[in-house]
């Protein structure tokens, strides 16, 4: 009989040859280092996803939980499933939940593209230094998140109100004679998606950059090509991964941020993180804050697809 393993595993199998338990786990010990993420994604993601696709079905009640049941017994004593469609369709008659969306949807690729353009030259000089540089500056880079995300939030509103650190600085130097409203409007929360969320571009494009071979830049600059054109004939194109990474880690938190918005937009911020807070917990009409979750998450299925077939592609190079 002709065997069927793989070269590895036939070599390891024959070093251990009198082993079962060796050979089980040359067979399947791939599995005992997948079994871990999966359970933990089965009980902290698909289980309450299961929760909230239940409930997006039910309708409002008045009791604890404050939604009814879609299972329930019959006089017949047979289990019926009753589906209630209309918290889909409420989302499509009430214009806040597409308002929201198209805000949320303007807000996070705005930031993204501002971070794209503040990181890629941040990464580019990073990965041009010298190997202890590089250290250096990386650890500037990740230094804020050693400190909460909660803080950095209410630190950049110590900044940015009226009475804060910048409009006390403008007043000073006479550049402005009246404090800069920035708390409570679109710009704060700008500035709060950028600040959290740069250096989640900046990393993946420095693990592009640095891996470029300069040899490529060096044959371009021995045929005559000018500095700017060798980058984007060359050092662009192989940076494409890192861009599309950098973006999504940007893009998918930053869609559904909740915090920033909250703490610096203001109260009448439509972003959906915000609306689903008040779904849930103002209004307790959890069917439609759930059908809005579910939707939401079928919107972002798609970049988040993107994102890992290019971060797979990134790893095989």
């Amino acid at each position: 009989m002709t065997s069927t393993a793989a070269p590895d595993e036939s070599r390891a199998e024959g070093r251990c040859a009198g082993s079962p338990a060796v050979i089980w786990l040359v067979r399947h010990g791939k599995w005992l280092i997948i079994l871990p993420p999966l359970l933990y994604l089965f009980v902290f993601f698909l289980i309450p996803f299961a929760f909230a696709l239940k409930i997006s079905f039910a309708d409002m009640a008045l009791r604890v939980p404050p939604f009814t049941d879609i299972l329930t017994a019959g006089p017949d004593s047979h289990i019926r499933l009753t589906l209630n469609l209309d918290n889909y369709k409420y989302l499509f008659h009430d214009e806040i939940y597409g308002l929201s969306y198209l805000y949320s949807l303007r807000t996070a690729f705005f930031s993204t593209v501002i971070c794209l353009l503040l990181g890629y030259p941040m990464a580019y000089a990073i990965a041009r230094t010298s190997k202890s540089t590089q250290s250096l500056l990386l650890l500037v880079i990740i230094l804020p998140f050693w400190t909460s995300f909660l803080l950095r939030v209410y630190a950049l509103e110590g900044i940015i109100r009226d009475n804060g650190l910048l409009n006390s600085a403008l007043l000073w130097l006479g550049i402005v004679h009246q404090p800069l409203r920035i708390m409570g409007t679109t710009l704060a929360v700008y500035l709060g998606i950028i600040y959290s969320y740069l250096p989640f571009m900046v990393l993946p494009l420095f693990a592009t950059l640095e891996k470029l071979d300069h040899n490529l830049l060096e044959a371009a600059a021995d045929l005559g090509s000018p500095p700017w054109r060798a980058f984007v004939d060359i050092t662009l194109p192989l940076s494409v991964p890192g861009v599309i990474a950098g973006s999504m880690l940007v893009f998918i938190p930053a869609i559904g941020e909740f915090v920033i918005p909250t703490l610096l937009g203001g109260q009448n911020n439509l972003m959906i993180g915000r609306v689903l807070w008040d779904e849930f917990f103002g209004n307790r009409d959890w069917p439609v804050a759930a059908a809005v979750s579910i939707a939401f998450l079928i919107f972002l299925v798609g970049p988040i697809a993107l994102y890992q077939h290019y971060s797979g592609k990134q790893l095989e190079s």
